[in-house]
């Protein structure tokens, strides 16, 4: 559908035009591409004119892998950016995306996705041997911090220098996607990564002549570590590890998992997380329960094959 591709380029020019971050005018590109990859793929192809509130419907439903309230948001206002775009284009009479809802969620229908304790060990020590001091040591305290504080993608790319109180051992999150400001205590290990890793972020930024820098991540070249960044060198880590493909948010997913495995509760998870309700924690809870754990100890199987075995 070269129509499509031409008016999902006018829009993104649009987008541009209004001073949209990149990241976010990315996000918008990718989510194009996959509404017209699906109306490539009916049959009969619908025509632009003609998609109708029962198509858009059907589409969304086809994104069956949401995982929360607030993708399907952002998906939705996604395509009812570019239906208002068609109508602007009068390819439309008016935008029915702007009346429509998203799918009804279950929270158990999705498990998040964890970094296995084994895959984790593996990036670490393939961060640790990475050429050159100063990524050595700026990855081995990105993944830490990750890990240890469940931080989003974009979180960790806002998060200034002064946002880490070094005698307190904590970070500041600044809640930007829910307005939930957050401080958030890092274990003594994750506390000596950042040190170390600040040491090195001082000599780097003195030799590009950046002193003036704020961002506590930086990029060799002495400019705040972009998201985008931080992803690609995430997955390039896992490549030279031989492990599946890795993702930020996966250490969030594994974070939080971990904790709640470990005794931590609900609220404090929630808490640590930036959650705005209790229902995103929620769903982590599938994943791992440990009064579910404390409690199938005690099932009488157990003593059974204990008898067996003697």
């Amino acid at each position: 559908m070269r129509r499509w591709q031409n008016l999902s380029d006018g829009y993104i020019t649009e987008c541009r035009m209004r001073g949209l971050e990149d990241a976010t005018v990315e996000g918008y590109r990718r989510e194009l591409e996959r509404w017209g990859s699906w109306m490539r793929r009916r049959r009969p192809r619908p025509k632009l004119e003609e998609i109708d509130s029962d198509t858009l419907t059907r589409y969304v439903a086809s994104r069956g892998a949401f995982r929360s309230r607030e993708l399907v948001s952002g998906v939705m206002s996604k395509m009812r950016g570019m239906g208002d775009y068609l109508v602007r284009e009068g390819l439309w009479e008016s935008n029915p995306l702007r009346w429509m809802r998203g799918p009804k969620l279950d929270p158990r229908a999705k498990l998040p996705r964890r970094v296995r304790r084994s895959d984790l060990e593996k990036l670490l020590e393939t961060a640790a041997g990475v050429r050159g001091e100063y990524r050595r040591y700026q990855w081995v305290a990105v993944l830490t911090v990750l890990y240890s504080t469940g931080l989003r993608r974009g979180e960790v790319e806002r998060l200034d220098v002064d946002d880490w109180n070094g005698q307190q051992g904590a970070l500041k999150a600044d809640g930007h996607k829910n307005g939930q400001e957050r401080v958030i205590p890092v274990p003594p290990g994750v506390a000596q990564c950042i040190e170390a890793y600040l040491l090195r972020r001082h000599n780097r930024l003195e030799k590009t002549g950046r002193l003036e820098e704020r961002a506590l991540f930086v990029s060799p070249s002495g400019r705040r570590l972009r998201g985008e960044q931080i992803g690609k060198g995430i997955g390039r880590l896992a490549r030279s590890a031989g492990i599946a493909h890795v993702t930020p948010h996966q250490f969030r997913h594994t974070c939080a998992s971990d904790l709640l495995e470990n005794g931590v509760s609900l609220p404090q998870v929630k808490g640590m997380l930036g959650h705005a309700a209790i229902t995103s924690t929620l769903r982590y809870i599938h994943v791992a329960d440990p009064e579910r754990r404390k409690a199938i100890e005690k099932h009488p199987i157990n003593g059974m094959l204990a008898d067996a075995a003697g």
